[in-house]
This record gives C-alpha cells, structure tokens and sequence, in this order.
C-alpha cells in the first residue's frame, strides 16, 4: 500500500489502499499519462477489464482498479479492491477495451471471492495473499489470458497494464486518471531488489525499464504480462503495492501477487462457484 498523505485524510486513506496497485506504477505517457511514465497501449488486450470503485470514507472519492479476464465470467484483481472496508464496488467491470470509460464489454457483478489468506498491509508492509475473484452475471465475448505456469526468472521482459494516476503526488486532488489504457515495460526483479520481507515466491518484484516509472494508485489489481514461447502473452502478477515502503510510486520498485503461485486455487475456486 502506499502511504500516501493527504490535507482530508479520509480521502487519503481509501486511495491509498484502494487505488494503491504495484508500485504506484501511474505511469505518464506522452500527451496521455498514466502508469506513471508509461505509454498509450500498442495494441488491444481482450483481458484487460476496469472495475470502478468509490472510497468507503468519502463516497464522492471515484476511483478504479484493474482486473484480469482469466475465464468467460471470471475477473481475477486484487483483494483489496474487492475489500468492503476500504472500497465500495459500483457494481459493474469493463471487459476488453483500451478506454475507461467506453467500448469493450459491460457485465454486473455478480459475487466475489476473496483469498482465505489475504491480509492487508496498512502500509506498514506487503498485503498477503492480495488477490480476489470477481464473477460475471454473464459471460463476455472477449478472449480470457492464459495463466502462466510460472514466472519467468528475475531479468525476464514483463509488461504491465493500467488505469491508473499518471501524478503520483502526495494530495489525492492532483491525481490524474487517463482515459485511454497505459502500458509500461518492465522486467522480473531479484528478491533483493525490493525491501526486505516484500517479495518472495508469492510476491514479485518488479523493476521498470524506463526511468521514473511504475504502477500507481488506480493500477492495483492489474495484470503483469510475459511472453511465452510463442511470443503470446500470459498472466503472471497482479498489482497489490509498491515493493519498498515510502517511496513515491515513479521511485519503484512495484510488487506483484505471484498469479502462477496461485493459479490451483483460481481454477478451483471458479469450479466451485460455478
């Protein structure tokens, strides 16, 4: 989580756990920024889904957090974008469009299931077992991702997604959320190059290629991208938080839930919820 201040620190306190994803990776991106000092995305990625959120502290607080298309109905993001005490859902995900606000594919929520094991961090370090199910009243026509069977060693080409802030500054009032989807490159970071007692095998660190880039409140809950063999691209990280405590989001590093590490209980929780 990031632990951002702020002049109402109600306000403050939803966006820094709800909007929080990776590494405050809000990157900006040409005349459109975003994940800070990230870019427009390149290319349409079916998967990517947008889920709306409003503070629980300050209902007028309107945010975002990312998701995962992992089947026809499932939405995979982070548990703290799902969790009641930080977050009100507005009921409804975006599935498959680069806007935020338009295209793509509109489904309600119909339920949602949290990791038994997630805990938040309260910005005085990682969030656990960060990650959360969110099932469709209907399916989408979209292409779900494929989950990869592991993440690739550290050094590996990643790539990261969000609606995110493209200002990483203190006060949530000079936040700035694009419209159009950003991108980020990145690469698998070594354990050491987080903090002490951040990533782990559940947990990935993740360090950007460009300077002064990473995820930032709004991305939590985002997909971190490999290719495979093919030059396809699977699901390897989910957005839960900076990698380092204190440090603004275009410091990085970004930190990552282990989506590879998890992929049994997705695929046995859908089966069980249907």
């Amino acid at each position: 989580m990031f632990n951002l201040k702020s002049v109402r620190p109600t306000k403050a306190r939803t966006a820094t756990v709800v909007l929080a994803g990776a590494a405050c990776a809000a990157l900006m991106a040409g005349s459109a920024q975003a994940i800070v000092n990230g870019s427009d995305s390149t290319q349409r990625y079916q998967s990517m889904v947008s889920i709306p959120v409003s503070g629980v502290d300050d209902p007028t607080f309107k945010g975002v957090c990312g998701g995962t298309l992992v089947a026809s109905n499932w939405v995979l993001t982070a548990a703290h974008c799902v969790d009641p005490t930080l977050v009100t859902l507005d009921g409804t995900v975006r599935v498959g469009s680069e806007h935020k606000t338009s295209g793509g594919t509109v489904r309600a929520i119909k339920k949602t299931v949290s990791h038994p094991g997630y805990k938040n961090g309260d910005g005085t370090g990682p969030n656990r077992d960060d990650l959360a199910l969110i099932k469709l009243n209907r399916p989408v026509s979209e292409t779900p991702i494929r989950i990869a069977d592991k993440a690739g060693k550290p050094g590996t080409p990643t790539r990261l997604l969000g609606f995110g802030t493209i200002d990483d500054a203190p006060d949530p009032d000079k936040w700035v959320f694009p419209e159009r989807l950003q991108e980020l490159d990145t690469r698998r970071g070594a354990v050491s190059e987080c903090a002490p007692g951040y990533a782990d095998s559940k947990r990935l660190c993740t360090i950007s290629q460009t300077p002064k880039a990473m995820a930032c409140n709004g991305d939590s809950g985002g997909p971190q991208l490999q290719r495979n063999r093919k030059g396809r691209w699977e699901l390897i990280g989910v957005t839960t938080g900076p990698g380092a405590p204190g440090v603004r989001c275009s410091d990085g590093p970004g930190l990552y839930t282990n989506a590879t590490a998890y992929s049994s209980w997705v695929h046995k929780t859908m089966k069980r919820h249907g």
